[in-house]
């Protein structure tokens, strides 16, 4: 009697180690496959903003340049993704000082004046702004041209 309960709870154990080792291998398995859709979905999808040249004309859909100065490329870039345009940014170093050239999809064409056009109301907003610093030093040159008051402290008794 005691050898068949050992027998039935070895069975036991052996065929819940079977179970989970079965779990285990199915878990495994769909994340495997869920990592492999995950990295096709990643795959299949078209780049959006930034991106190379040969993606750019990868799209078949054209591409158009134009050329900008090192000035603030940076603050150019986020005129460009504030208007959801596809570019590549690239730097032509055969020439002295080097320059700049941003390629775009051509249909994106309205879209890129736009966003050309308020980065440079914003450059020329920049450069007509006056400093802080500047108005604070004529303000003090002003003071200082002030004659200084000067006061009299008489203390008058009446008897």
């Amino acid at each position: 009697m005691q050898e068949e309960i050992e027998n039935r709870t070895v069975n036991f154990a052996i065929s819940t180690t079977k179970l989970t080792v079965r779990v285990l291998l199915s878990a495994f398995q769909k994340y495997l496959q869920y990592h492999r859709n995950v990295k096709a979905a990643r795959k299949n999808q078209k780049p959006i903003g930034e991106q190379t040249i040969a993606e750019l004309i990868g799209q078949n859909q054209g591409a158009v340049n134009i050329e900008i100065e090192n000035t603030d490329i940076r603050g150019f870039k986020r005129y460009l993704e504030k208007y959801g345009i596809d570019y590549a940014l690239t730097q032509d170093s055969s020439q002295t000082p080097p320059r700049y050239l941003v390629f775009f999809k051509s249909r994106d064409g309205d879209a890129m004046t736009a966003a050309f056009r308020e980065y440079s109301t914003s450059v020329i907003q920049k450069k007509e702004k006056s400093s802080v610093l500047q108005k604070l030093k004529q303000f003090k040159e002003i003071v200082a041209a002030l004659p200084k008051k000067v006061r009299e402290k008489k203390q008058e008794r009446e008897i």
